[in-house]
């Protein structure tokens, strides 16, 4: 466990799944795996994820998720510990916010459409242009077209823009928008925190209008660190680790 020395703070790792433990919707590398599991069994660590725990899950198997304290799925709309529901929201995107978004369905100009475009789960709705049943070559098509054209970021801020005052719109990992009631973000997940602990929050959609952003806007806690993949993560660690030693 890292604790300060001389101090009675105690050091929190919360760390977001896809983009910062795994490439977006897939499973985690073995070698990280191996080193993270090590992580999580020396230091209290949390999870939070816009995914629900099923694809979780799958992304990181049940041998992973014993360790940490909480897993904080959808936004921490549904929380986990040790694989068993601790407490869980419901919502359901009203209808009238629901067609605006049917409509960018047949306004796109990305040619490709598979199917669950409107996915519910616990506490948040998921969009997605090209679909949750797109393969991971259309996956990334849709990923190149989103950079040229900003597609995601101009939905939200339409999106924002007319429902903001009660339904908040965020891009979450490569080709979706979770929308959500306001204040049902990650950064609710701190009310499990006590005030003393110094949090080290890891996440790859750190920028405003990214749902790793307001986690990282309320931690006035500890540290926010904004990551480009799991490699980016497995060396932050690393350096996080031989600090601590050389002290």
């Amino acid at each position: 466990m890292y604790l300060d020395q001389g101090e009675s703070v105690m050091n929190k790792f919360i760390f977001d799944v896809d983009g910062t433990l795994t490439p977006s919707r897939q499973t985690i590398d073995p070698e990280f795996k191996k080193f993270f599991l090590e992580f999580c069994i020396a230091n209290e660590v949390y999870l939070v994820t816009g995914s629900d725990y099923p694809k979780t899950q799958e992304q990181l198997g049940d041998n992973l998720l014993r360790w940490p304290i909480f897993v904080y799925a959808c936004s921490g709309n549904d929380v986990w510990a040790k694989g068993e529901r601790i407490r869980t929201k419901e919502w359901t995107l009203p209808d009238e916010s629901r067609d605006l978004l049917h409509s960018w369905l047949q306004v796109s100009k990305f040619p490709l459409r598979t199917g669950i475009h409107f996915e519910d789960r616990p506490g948040v709705c998921n969009f997605s242009i090209v679909g949750r049943n797109a393969t991971l070559g259309e996956r990334n098509l849709y990923v190149g077209h989103d950079q040229d054209h900003r597609e995601r970021e101009t939905i939200a801020l339409q999106f924002n823009s007319l429902y903001g005052d009660t339904i908040t719109a965020k891009i979450g990992g490569d080709t979706g928008i979770d929308l959500y009631p306001v204040g049902w973000d990650k950064s609710q997940i701190l009310d499990d925190f006590d005030p003393t602990d110094r949090i080290y929050f890891f996440g790859d959609k750190m920028d405003v209008g990214g749902n790793d952003y307001p986690l990282k806007a309320a931690n006035t806690r500890g540290h926010n660190y904004t990551v480009k993949n799991w490699r980016d993560t497995w060396e932050r660690l690393h350096y996080l680790q031989e600090a601590r030693l050389a002290e």
